[in-house]
């Protein structure tokens, strides 16, 4: 008969998520769970290179571009639907965010390579870059709207589903980014005691 125990160390047995906090399994079961065991989000090495790669600096400055292209767009494309005018700035808009993302992805993942060893999917940022492709995919859904010649609507719809998993992603980012800020606090005073301790 299964237990409730047995049954969470036949799951912990097989999961391999690197995010048990984000899946809302934060719990030590006694499995391989990345955040259940408390692991650091960059190891020392990984940090040292996030610091001194070029690539930090760029997408630092292509993420609130993008996230201006986003909120121009999404105006561009509000007042379509609310007016009926203005549809070639709104599809204008919306390709320039497609090609924003596109870059920010390219850049990210040579980013990720740069920092982690891998191009995506590092475990510190698996469930990001999992959304991070259906916010691609639907991107590309909308240009493959555009470029068939779908209805307006139905391309300003696809567009806004877009959107929506952007700010989804993009708050994954941001809470990502705070961990990693509140994680290179709590290490740098540990630093200072343990220096103090000498």
């Amino acid at each position: 008969m299964f237990t409730s125990n047995v049954l969470d160390r036949l799951v912990d047995a097989m999961d391999f998520c690197p995010f048990a906090a984000a899946a809302g399994r934060c719990g030590d079961h006694g499995g391989r769970l990345w955040k259940a065991k408390g692991e650091p989000l960059y190891t020392p090495e990984e940090r040292k290179r996030r610091d001194e790669s070029a690539w930090t600096i760029v997408q630092g400055v292509l993420a609130p571009v993008q996230f201006l292209v986003f909120l121009v767009s999404l105006g561009l494309v509000l007042y379509w639907l609310a007016t009926g005018n203005g549809l070639y700035a709104a599809t204008v808009s919306i390709v320039v965010k497609t090609l924003v993302l596109y870059t920010i992805m390219i850049t990210g993942a040579i980013w990720e390579k740069k920092v982690f060893g891998r191009y995506l999917l590092a475990p510190a940022f698996f469930w990001e870059d999992v959304f991070s492709f259906l916010v691609l995919a639907l991107h590309t859904a909308y240009l493959v709207a555009l470029f068939t010649g779908a209805p307006p609507k139905q391309q300003i719809l696809i567009a806004l589903a877009a959107y929506a998993t952007y700010v989804v992603n993009a708050t994954q980012f941001i809470l990502k980014l705070r961990a990693a800020r509140r994680e290179g606090a709590a290490t740098a005073a540990e630093g200072v005691v343990l220096e103090a301790a000498k």
